[in-house]
């Protein structure tokens, strides 16, 4: 018999869940990526909304008649309201004041909406839910970029556009972090989500390299080809997201054997020490990859809380103050508001301070820009190993947070002394400053959302979710608002702002880590049930 090709053999070595599962990933990973996608434009933008004129000049009106040779290019003409300095109304003094508004406006209306987006999550279904949000997302991103084709310069029609797109994209955290949490077990849920998380910094990226390639010549697309992409992307998520592993009879569980132990040894260990167990009835697979609470030796059954599962449905959604008593909650909850300020102004305000500093273009400070979200690829990998092999996700975060501090400090120090010093702390900085916000997203709101105090209450994860990160967005509002309020009195206050941030997201975090650090096992109690009392 002939020997079988390569593709079909690598095509048979995984299970049919596993291919499943493989899909929603990547499915997921693009679904978000493209909402980040079409984000990052408006910082972008920034440069072009507003040019720096030169010294002494004043931001006179100029009239043209309709001119092919203009300086925007074919379609774009200057009229009685528009200057040298820029896209009015961003071309007279206060243009810090006005962007910032942009940013919070949006970023306002996210913190707010994301409250209640993911109760009102619980009840829909995620697939549908999604959808809609996409869909009208990529609408308010495009009318946005509409704005430069009519010639619309009202702060308030960009203002109002701003605030709708906040609000229609809180629809998409919950929905797909509840989807993959289905989807993937809690073994090795830090890694599996570092990796899943990089589609922010992943989104983020092409989004700078779609707006750079437009940004001087016609702004306008900057924001209809990211609107156009993620109404695409909706499309997608209604043909092809599948909610649940039960609804095409899949596990929803990894592998025990995948994630019970790093080591060999102890794997082997542990499969033939709670194979007698099976004697007196089966244990359910996710149990057993929770057995070891320190890596080396495995947990007496006994102490394990069986949570009771809820296939008939019947359980009712968390209520938001329910939600709240969960351990942990409210702390990583606060730790996120500081963490997504620094994060957030850094996405909204990163490109204009590298034209300040190193004195590039709108297009080439975008793609420098990058480098910071590709550091923070590599950070929420990071974070999601080290917290899953110490089994401690708020010693983890506090870590990268103690780090980052001071990190900043140096990168507002050396950032002046040419590119090559702004390459490097960019990567740094990313890295420190993207760990603690993408472990805080994922794996800990996925693990708060399935805490043993739920007793097996599925229908809390989105919930818990948009709680972690509509607190997170409260200062991912206020860290853009401030930088534009601040940044006239020079770009060194703004650092020191990101700076006492970091200081304070460390802080709210300390009990957890005195917590984690005084008792041995898993991470403050959200990783596993823990024994009985």
């Amino acid at each position: 018999m002939a020997r079988l090709p390569v593709g079909i053999r690598f095509i048979i070595a995984f299970s049919r869940d596993q291919w499943y599962r493989a899909f929603i990933f990547v499915l997921t990973f693009l679904l978000y990526a493209s909402f980040h996608l079409s984000r990052k434009p408006i910082s972008i933008v920034k440069g072009e909304l507003h040019k720096q004129c030169a010294a002494g000049d004043e931001p006179e009106p100029r009239f043209s008649g309709r001119s092919s040779n203009s300086r925007h290019g074919p379609t774009h003409w200057l009229l009685d309201n528009e200057t040298d300095c820029g896209w009015a109304p961003f071309d007279k003094n206060n243009y810090q004041q006005l962007l910032g508004a942009l940013d919070y406006s949006f970023l306002c209306a996210y913190a707010i909406g994301m409250y209640l987006s993911g109760i009102i999550g619980e009840r829909l279904p995620i697939r549908y839910y999604l959808t809609f949000g996409m869909l009208a997302s990529g609408a308010f991103t495009a009318l946005f970029g509409v704005g430069y084709f009519y010639n619309i310069h009202s702060l308030g029609f960009y203002v109002m556009t701003q605030i709708l797109n906040g609000l229609v994209q809180t629809t998409g955290w919950p929905s797909v972090v509840t989807c993959l949490s289905n989807w993937f077990g809690k073994g090795r849920r830090g890694l599996i989500m570092g990796i899943w998380n990089s589609h922010t910094s992943v989104g983020n990226i092409l989004g700078s390299l779609i707006a750079g390639y437009w940004v001087s010549t016609c702004w306008g697309l900057s924001f209809i080809v990211p609107g156009a992409i993620v109404a695409a992307m909706g499309i997608v998520c209604f043909l092809f997201l599948i909610e649940h592993p039960k609804d095409i009879k899949c596990s929803s569980t990894l592998p025990t054997h995948s994630k019970v132990s790093e080591n060999g040894i102890n794997r082997f260990r542990l499969q033939k020490q709670t194979a007698h167990t099976e004697k007196n009835g089966p244990l359910d697979p996710e149990l057993q990859c929770l057995l070891l609470s320190d890596g080396k030796s495995p947990l007496h059954p006994s102490h394990i809380v069986v949570l009771p599962g809820d296939s008939s449905g019947s359980m009712a959604a968390i209520s938001f103050t329910g939600a709240l008593r969960i351990p942990g909650v409210i702390e990583f909850s606060l730790c996120l508001l500081f963490a997504k300020l620094v994060s957030y102004t850094f996405l909204f305000w990163l490109p204009l301070y590298i034209t300040s500093v190193d004195h590039l273009d709108a297009k080439k400070a975008g793609e420098l820009s990058t480098l910071f979200d590709v550091g923070g690829i590599f950070g929420g990998i990071l974070a999601g190993v080290i917290s899953d092999r110490l089994e401690k996700r708020a010693s983890t975060c506090g870590l990268m947070l103690l780090l980052a501090a001071p990190t900043l400090y140096v990168f507002s120090s050396v950032s002046k002394m040419g590119l090559e010093a702004t390459i490097a702390m960019l990567l740094l900085s990313g890295a420190l400053v993207s760990g603690p916000y993408a472990l805080i997203t994922t794996a800990v709101s996925a693990d708060l959302g399935t805490h043993k105090s739920l007793k097996g209450n599925s229908h809390a994860l989105s919930t818990v979710t948009a709680i972690i990160d509509g607190t997170g967005s409260v200062g991912a509002a206020l860290g853009p608002l401030l930088a534009g309020l601040i940044s006239p009195s020079g770009w060194s206050n703004v650092f020191y702002m990101l700076m006492f941030a970091d200081a304070c997201a460390l802080l709210f975090l300390i009990r957890l880590i005195h917590k984690e650090l005084s008792c041995p096992g898993p991470a403050a109690g959200i990783q596993a049930p823990l024994k009985e009392h």
